[in-house]
């Protein structure tokens, strides 16, 4: 691999998922040293729980297991099924779907899973409060990272985790491109965790009879609830289509039982309001999120040798439940590259590999989970909540994204980086 005398220096800037999951899979690597670098006193994940589906899976088992077993430690738990139905208007309670999958999607808390990629990491080549203000290229090729507190560090490849609103995005497509903002998409979300018991209490046993994920569909709206934490927590999600503005430095409102009421005022014949309510408000502290997405795509990951991965790439809306799935395919392919390198004069092909097979995909990802949340919020043009053509137009929205190939998304990186 790499000369024995100078290992491949590797920076990732963002202690998220992304970079959590880089760095866990770089690690085993002997040619390679890599370092992580978080703006915040400490390593940490927004939100409460995510989805891993098939294609998701796939990407960790072609990683290794040292990421496959962190989301096994972190207590997920595999969904038998997931059921999509009206909860509104004339057809509430009509079911929409039951998608079965041949690889049920885990589901998990997003700090437990985080926590357990940082695990077998070092603690010596993890950096908290290290915000990166700036970036330049060094005389012998590599490139200085300077941070906030004054200090800098030098690497032969940086990459940025550091999510959607993160310097990387800006160094590698330019302080006035279109792309480097994130739109917002016209939605806001909250979610709770609670207890089993609680959850099993308010909406009633027949929902938890099975290991099964619920999507309610309304009037401009949605609700979701499925089981974590090795099915003692479960994780409940309202979410609502606004045509209000909302200002790129303003990303939370605080909510309270008036305002998910008035929110949700719309949906007629539907108990499942009052129940979904009364456990989003077990959440003291319950609090609306903005809902972003990188709408106009970037025309390129890279500069240099500089790339992104996860949300800085890609960030997207929630209705594909792929985010996490989408970064943790960045870190497949980017890892699978960096293994490769033997000289850092070789970093530019793998860069440009990377590029080259994960932004098509990403990007198609994030278009389709915006007009997919449309959709599943009663607002799909000529759909609404007519539940025949809410299975039309749902029916074929994921495959695409599950039924996909990792070997051969591998395959297609090292054959462009190998020049074949």
């Amino acid at each position: 691999m790499a000369s024995e005398n100078k290992r491949l220096r590797i920076a990732i800037t963002g202690g998220g998922l992304a970079g959590a999951a880089l760095v866990n899979a770089l690690i085993k690597y002997p040619h390679i040293e890599v370092h992580i670098y978080e703006s915040a006193p400490e390593f940490s994940e927004r939100g409460a729980a995510m989805g891993l589906a098939k294609n998701s899976q796939n990407a960790l088992d072609e990683i290794g297991p040292s990421v496959k077993d962190a989301l096994v430690r972190a207590g997920a738990v595999p969904m038998n099924s997931t059921r999509g139905a009206v909860a509104s208007g004339p057809n509430a309670g009509k079911i929409i779907f039951d998608l079965v999958a041949d690889v049920p999607p885990q589901g998990v808390h997003r700090a437990a899973f985080l926590k357990q990629l940082l695990a077998p990491v070092a603690r010596e080549v993890m950096h908290n409060n290290k915000k990166l203000v700036k970036v330049e290229d060094a005389a012998d090729g590599s490139i200085i990272l300077f941070f906030q507190d004054g200090t800098k560090e030098f690497a032969d490849l940086l990459v940025g985790a550091d999510g959607v609103h993160g310097y990387v995005r800006e160094h590698i497509l330019g302080a006035d491109h279109p792309a480097l903002e994130p739109t917002f998409a016209g939605f806001w979300d909250c979610r709770a965790l609670v207890p089993f018991s609680k959850a099993k209490e308010v909406l009633g046993e027949e929902y938890f009879k099975d290991n099964r994920r619920y999507i309610w569909s309304g009037d401009g709206g949605m609700f979701m609830h499925d089981v974590l934490d090795n099915g003692k927590t479960v994780q409940c999600v309202a979410s609502k289509v606004t045509n209000e503005d909302w200002n790129p430095k303003e990303w939370k409102r605080d909510l309270d039982r008036d305002a998910l009421e008035n929110a949700f005022a719309s949906w007629t014949n539907s108990p499942i309001v009052k129940n979904m309510i009364e456990l989003l408000l077990q959440n003291p502290e319950l609090q609306a999120f903005a809902q972003w997405d990188h709408h106009i795509d970037a025309p390129i990951y890279y500069r240099g040798r500089v790339c992104m991965i996860g949300d800085a790439a890609h960030a997207m809306t929630p209705y594909h439940g792929a985010g996490a799935g989408q970064a943790i395919e960045d870190v497949m392919i980017l890892e699978t590259l960096l293994g490769e390198v033997t000289e850092p004069s070789q970093l530019d092909a793998a860069v440009k590999a990377y590029d080259e097979v994960r932004r098509p995909r990403a990007q198609r990802v994030v278009q389709s989970s915006n007009s997919t949340g449309r959709i599943m919020c009663g607002k799909g043009p000529d759909v609404g909540l007519d539940v025949d053509k809410l299975r039309a137009a749902l029916g074929p929205r994921w495959a695409f994204l599950h039924e996909f190939d990792q070997k051969e998304h591998k395959k297609r990186a090292l054959a462009s980086f190998r020049g074949i």
